[in-house]
């Protein structure tokens, strides 16, 4: 409210405002001279309004149902429509001018009931003719418009003193409460202790591969680009084989290399021991676990199923709880590599879940990997994982970003993949991918559209322990753009053609 004013009951538009002390006038001495030639709707109705109050009259529900469905067309009505809207934002977050207000309208102490019902008529929307609704009724003494309202008695100075100290203190005790919230907050999610890895005492294949089979009969889900040359070397170690896949064509080779081949999933687990799986993501983990003749169906106490799918933490959970209902045994083996190194037998295998699973699979594990760790409970080997997959995607976009960068400059790729080997960058990872964007061939070692997949459930991740993830981020959005241009099948050294072009 602007200092200085008044707060009066205006009739005609049934609305509280503030008006100046010079523009106030006796209605019973101006009624002639203002009066005569009433031609304005809102005016008019408002000295008929002001008539019937003096006389003691109220109004029907019927005519002010009539009065509310009139259309206002004059320019006064549309001022005054403006001068409410401006009032209302200025006393919106005053608490002080809110006071006056109050004290103004109910007297020095408003009861509580009142101030609330001023509250919400202040915020009540306007009507489509641009008058605010119905108020609801309520009886209020209004004064004589003759008899100006007194003014508070406060001084001005101390006002504007009280105000400043109440704004103060208001910031202190928000900014205060906002630190202490902030100190005492406590960690959104307790950190599960991490087992002590011995890479010395962890058993692993030995370079002469030199292997002693396990008697466990092993089933293979899946035969894509990493699944086949694992079923390979399972095959040349010794194992014997069973193997499913969506797609039979791929079976064929590996039933001539010495695999059995079943016509479903659950005839696999059936058929097998252990089985292992490597499909394409979470969803189609799910659908082959938790599907019509798929492992559960098949799944009892004399049974095991390692999932080496690269997946989230919680659906691997899942997957354990249902196999463990069934009374069989779980355990998750990501595996970190490509498709050369898959064929080499030079994966490295991050293994959590059932110790004794861990145990039986050794000799598997040995065929198709250098190294296995077991880093405890389900959901550790997955969220292991996804923050090296992370760190591989975040290298990868910046390492494409730069070799796009210096080809613009006028650099030649060879040079900078030349000088690379001479820093302390030099490592296989940057060898091989800088290789490929000078080859252009992006033959597939490891599909884009994989690498893709564990950022964005690394981002997942990341948002159930709240912990801000602003690099990965944009490198997930770099792999997303890459995959719909249409490189999602080729290698993930493809995301350079998105940073050059």
């Amino acid at each position: 409210m602007k200092k200085g004013a008044f707060c009066v009951y205006f009739f005609g538009s049934r609305n509280y405002a503030s008006i100046m002390p010079e523009d106030l006038k006796p209605y019973q001495e101006f009624k002639e001279k203002f009066g005569r030639n009433v031609k304005l709707v809102n005016l008019k109705r408002a000295v008929e309004e002001l008539e019937r109050f003096l006389a003691g009259e109220e109004e029907s529900e019927d005519e002010e149902e009539q009065e509310e469905e009139e259309e206002v067309e004059d320019d006064e009505a549309k001022k005054s429509k403006k001068v409410e809207k401006e009032i209302s934002s200025d006393d919106h977050n005053d608490d002080i001018a809110e006071a006056e207000f109050e004290a103004l309208l109910f007297g020095d102490s408003p009861a509580p009931a009142k101030k609330a019902e001023v509250a919400k008529t202040k915020k009540r929307p306007l009507s489509s003719a641009g008058k605010e609704s119905k108020f609801p009724k309520k009886k209020i003494k209004i004064r004589s418009m003759a008899t100006p309202v007194a003014k508070p008695k406060t001084p001005k100075v101390e006002t504007a003193e009280k105000e400043k100290k109440f704004q103060a203190s208001s910031n202190k005790k928000s900014s205060s409460a906002a630190a202490s919230l902030f100190l005492d907050r406590p960690p959104t999610t307790e950190r599960p202790v991490s087992p002590t890895l011995n890479v010395t005492n962890e058993p692993r294949a030995f370079v002469s591969k030199d292997i002693k089979p396990t008697e466990a009969r092993i089933g293979f889900l899946g035969l894509g680009i990493m699944g086949s040359g694992m079923v390979k070397n399972l095959l040349d170690s010794g194992h014997h084989v069973t193997v499913w896949n969506r797609t039979p064509e791929k079976c064929r080779d590996l039933v001539q290399a010495g695999a059995a081949e079943a016509m479903t999933p659950g005839d696999v687990v059936a058929d097998c021991d252990i089985t292992f799986s490597c499909i394409a993501d979470p969803q189609t983990v799910k659908d082959l676990v938790f599907g019509n003749c798929g492992v559960l169906s098949e799944m009892t106490d004399s049974k095991s199923y390692v999932e080496m799918t690269g997946i989230d933490a919680d659906t691997s959970q899942d997957i354990a709880e249902a196999i463990n209902l069934k009374c069989g045994r779980y355990l998750e083996a990501q595996i970190q590599g490509s498709k050369s190194e898959a064929r080499s037998g030079t994966l490295v295998v991050l293994a959590a879940g059932d110790r004794s699973l861990y145990e039986d699979c050794q000799s598997c594990f040995q065929a198709v990997s250098k190294n296995s760790f077991f880093l405890g409970e389900v959901g550790m080997a997955s969220k292991m994982n996804l923050v090296i997959q992370a760190m591989s995607g975040v290298v990868l976009a910046g390492l494409a970003e730069g070799v796009a960068l210096g080809d613009r400059a006028g650099l030649k790729p060879t040079d900078i993949l030349d000088i690379l080997k001479l820093t302390s960058l030099d490592c296989p990872l940057v060898r091989d991918k800088v290789q490929a964007f000078i080859d252009g061939g992006f033959v597939t070692q490891q599909p884009l559209r994989h690498l893709q997949k564990d950022l964005n459930l690394t981002m997942g991740l990341s948002q159930q322990l709240e912990l801000p993830l602003p690099m990965t981020a944009v490198a997930n959005e770099v792999f997303k753009h890459a995959k719909k241009l249409g490189y999602g099948e080729h290698d993930t050294s493809a995301v350079y053609i998105r940073a050059r072009f």
